[in-house]
C-alpha cells in the first residue's frame, strides 16, 4: 500500500503566532504516523513560483494522511495557521512503480 504525504508551502505573516499551530499540529501528526521529511530547510526555487516555508510529511497511507487532515485534532489547529500564513497544501499518494535507471 502506497504512503501518503503532505506537500505543504506557507508564507508565514507572524511567526511568534504561528507557533502556536505548530504545537497544536503535533497531537494530530502523532496520532497518524506522520513523518516529516522536509521542514522548512534551505531551497532555491529554479523555476515557478514559491513560498517562504516548505514542508513534507510522510504518513503510513495516503488513508492515514487524508485522515489527519479531516480530523477534529487537525481542524482545530489549521484554525491557529490561517489567521496568521497563506499557504498550499495537497494530499497525495505516494509512487511505487518503476524509477529511472
Amino acid at each position: 500500500m502506497p504512503k501518503g504525504y503532505w506537500i505543504a508551502r506557507v508564507d508565514v505573516s507572524d511567526a511568534e503566532q504561528y507557533k502556536k499551530y505548530v504545537v497544536a499540529n503535533a497531537e494530530a501528526f502523532r496520532k497518524y504516523g506522520a513523518r516529516f521529511l522536509v521542514r522548512a530547510g534551505r531551497f532555491e526555487a529554479p523555476e515557478g513560483t514559491s513560498r517562504s516555508r516548505n514542508v513534507v510529511i510522510e504518513f503510513p497511507t495516503y488513508e492515514a494522511a487524508l485522515e489527519c487532515w479531516k480530523s477534529p485534532e487537525y481542524q482545530a489547529a489549521v484554525k491557529l495557521r490561517t489567521a496568521v500564513s497563506t499557504g498550499d497544501v495537497v494530499v497525495i499518494e505516494g509512487y511505487e512503480g518503476p524509477q529511472p535507471g
